[in-house]
C-alpha cells in the first residue's frame, strides 16, 4: 500500500502507518504541477494533505490512487467531482480541531476588544502609551452572535458563555430545541442574529449556499463599532464589504482565513483587508496546536486501517445519499462461489444497472441474502432465469418509492 503523504502532519503519523503495511513518502514540497507529477511517479494509492489543492488532475495521474484524506474538516480543497468520476474516497477530519479553532477565536475576539497586537508593538517600540490602550469596552455582558454551530462553533459558544456574554446563533440547521440546549437565542438570519450585537464570530463551513453569504446585507445589520471575527473559510465572507463596513461602521476584526492565501508554509502575500489597521491577522493557524494536530493524525491513522481493512471508509464525503435505482431486486441464496455473478449475468444481458448491492451472510455461513438495488426494471423472464440458477432459494423484485 503506497501512501504519499504531502503535508506536516504528527510525528508518529508516518510511522503508525507504515505499521499498517504503507510505504511512505513524505514531501511537503509537492504542490500544483509538482503534485500531480508525483502522484503519477509514484502511483500511490492514498495521498494525505492537510493544505494542499487537490486537483482534478492530480486526481487523474494516478491509476491506483483510491482514496484521497484531508488532515481537516473541510474538503473545499479538493476537487469532489474530479474524486467521484473516478471512484476515489474523499476522507476528512470533522471536529478534530474544533477545539484548537474555538480558542483561536477567543483569542482574536479579546484582541480585538483590548487592542493587544497594538499594544505589544508599541511597547517593543520603547513607548509607554496607558494612554491610548487604558480603556476597553470588555466582554462580561455583552452579546455575541455566532453564525454555524458545528461542532468549532458550539466549542466557542461554550468558551463565550464562560466570558459572561450571552450568544445569539444563526445556522442553517438550528432548531430550537438545539438553541435552548446551548442556552443561546436562536436567529432566523444572519442579519437577524447580528443586529444590535457587540461581536460576530463565523464558524460557517463552506458551500454553495454559504459562499459570500457574510457580505452587505450582513454588515449593514451590524452596530458600529462591533468586533468582527472569521476563523472559518474566507470564501464565506465578502471582503470588498468588510473593507467598506470597517471604514464606514469602525469595525475592529480579527481574521485566521484570507482570500487566496497561498498554499505554502511561507511566502509573500498581500491583500488590502491584511495592511488595514483595524485587522488583526494570524496566519491560517486555527488548527495548529499540539492537540488537534496528534487528534487529527489519530484519525488519519484510523481512515486508512479501515481501507486497508476494506471497512467502510470513517467521513467518506463523496458516497451518494441517493442512488438512481429504481427497483430492488432480492435473492436468497446459497452461500456457494459464483452465484451472485449468475444473478449479476442476467442483470447485464437484461440491460439492467447495478447501482448499489449488499450480501449478507447468516450464521452457520450456509446461506445469504443479496439485496440489489438496481436501475430499470426486472422483468418476468430474467426475474425466472435468476430464480432458476443453481443454489438460489427465492428472488423478488419491488418498485423502489420516489
Amino acid at each position: 500500500m503506497r501512501i504519499l503523504v504531502v503535508d506536516k502532519l504528527a510525528p508518529f503519523v508516518a510511522g503508525r502507518l507504515q505499521d499498517l503495511g504503507g510505504v511512505v513518502t513524505v514531501d511537503p514540497t509537492a504542490k500544483d504541477a509538482a503534485l500531480t507529477a508525483k502522484v503519477a511517479a509514484l502511483d500511490p494509492e492514498v495521498v494525505i494533505v492537510r493544505s494542499t489543492k487537490v486537483t482534478g488532475a492530480d486526481i487523474g495521474a494516478g491509476k491506483a490512487l483510491s482514496l484521497v484524506i484531508r488532515a481537516g474538516a473541510g474538503v473545499n480543497t479538493i476537487d469532489l467531482g474530479a474524486a467521484s468520476a473516478r471512484g476515489v474516497y474523499v476522507a476528512n477530519c470533522p471536529g478534530k480541531n474544533a477545539i484548537a479553532v474555538a480558542e483561536l477565536a477567543v483569542g482574536l475576539l479579546l484582541a480585538c476588544d483590548r487592542r493587544i497586537p497594538d499594544n505589544v508593538n508599541r511597547l517593543r517600540e520603547g513607548k509607554w502609551d496607558k494612554k491610548a490602550f487604558g480603556s476597553a469596552r470588555g466582554l462580561n455582558g455583552r452579546r455575541i452572535a455566532v453564525l454555524g454551530t458545528g461542532q468549532i462553533g458550539r466549542e466557542f459558544i461554550e468558551r463565550a458563555q464562560a466570558l459572561g456574554m450571552s450568544v445569539t446563533a444563526w445556522s442553517r440547521s438550528l432548531t430550537a430545541e438545539a438553541a435552548a440546549a446551548m442556552g443561546v437565542a436562536r436567529a432566523d438570519t444572519p442579519e437577524a442574529a447580528v443586529a444590535g450585537a457587540h461581536a460576530v464570530s463565523v464558524h460557517l463551513a463552506l458551500a454553495k449556499e454559504t459562499r459570500g453569504r457574510i457580505g452587505e446585507s450582513v454588515f449593514a445589520a451590524m452596530k458600529s463599532g462591533a468586533i468582527f471575527v472569521n476563523t472559518a473559510r474566507a470564501e464565506v465572507v465578502d471582503h470588498d464589504a468588510l473593507l467598506r463596513a470597517i471604514d464606514e461602521k469602525k469595525l475592529k476584526v480579527g481574521l485566521d482565513v484570507f482570500p487566496d492565501e497561498p498554499s505554502a508554509g511561507q511566502a509573500d502575500y498581500s491583500h488590502p483587508v491584511v495592511s488595514h489597521p483595524s485587522v488583526y491577522g494570524t496566519h491560517h493557524i486555527g488548527a495548529s496546536t499540539d492537540e488537534a494536530e496528534e487528534a487529527v493524525g489519530e484519525e488519519v491513522v484510523r481512515i486508512v486501517a479501515a481501507y486497508k481493512q476494506g471497512a467502510p471508509i470513517p467521513n467518506c464525503v463523496n458516497l451518494a445519499t441517493r442512488t438512481p435505482a429504481t427497483h430492488q431486486l432480492v435473492v436468497r441464496h446459497a452461500d456457494r462461489v459464483g452465484v451472485l455473478a449468475g444473478v449479476l449475468g442476467v442483470l447485464r444481458e437484461s440491460g439492467v444497472n447495478v447501482e448499489d448491492m449488499q450480501n449478507i451472510i447468516f450464521s452457520g455461513g450456509e446461506a445469504a441474502c443479496a439485496r440489489i438495488a438496481v436501475k430499470g426494471a426486472v422483468g418476468d423472464d430474467a426475474l425466472a432465469r435468476i430464480q432458476s440458477l443453481p443454489n438460489i432459494f427465492a428472488a423478488s423484485v419491488v418498485a423502489l418509492k420516489e
